[in-house]
């Protein structure tokens, strides 16, 4: 059996009059984060880790920000097609772990309905979708509440040909 792993972060700054989206599931809070899609940190994450598995670059490469296309894109049809680029490929998901990392909103209550989010839009079983949630302890600027940041880690395999 062959396997690849793959890593992936994002950040993005909270801003007003944002939705605050984290894994394709969005959260009732006062702040958004900032991008040129809907910014979900996890979601960026989990599509790098998967890129980075398979040395296809990053998000940017694909998705660039400049590109007027992307506006406002929903990062979970973007993941999507990221994982349809690993399928081409011949490999598939073994399993997903993330962590998202922010002070606020608490994010306990929303982490299952996000891996069961994330797992459709891959075509896997949730229980191969592992997010947690954790905060910075106040420091640096997820501490401060300035944004919010996302780790993934990917490990994929490579399909048997028939």
């Amino acid at each position: 059996m062959t396997l690849r792993i793959g890593n992936g972060y994002d950040i993005h700054r909270l801003v007003a009059d944002r939705p605050l989206i984290l894994g394709g599931v969005r959260l009732d809070h006062e702040l958004g984060l900032l991008g040129h899609s809907d910014a979900d940190v996890l979601t960026h994450a989990i599509m790098d880790a998967l890129l980075g598995a398979l040395s296809l670059g990053d998000i940017g490469r694909y998705f660039p920000p400049d590109d007027p296309q992307w506006a406002g894109a929903d990062s979970v049809v973007l993941l999507g097609q990221v994982n349809q680029m690993v399928g081409d490929r011949g490999w598939a998901i073994v399993n997903i772990d993330s962590v998202v990392v922010a002070e606020r909103p608490k994010l306990k209550p929303h982490i299952q309905t996000m891996r069961t989010t994330l797992a459709q839009a891959l075509g896997i079983a949730p229980e191969q979708v592992g997010v947690k949630a954790t905060t910075n302890e106040k420091l640096g600027p997820t501490g401060r509440e300035e944004g919010i940041a996302a780790y993934a880690v990917v490990l994929l395999s490579q399909m048997e040909r028939h």
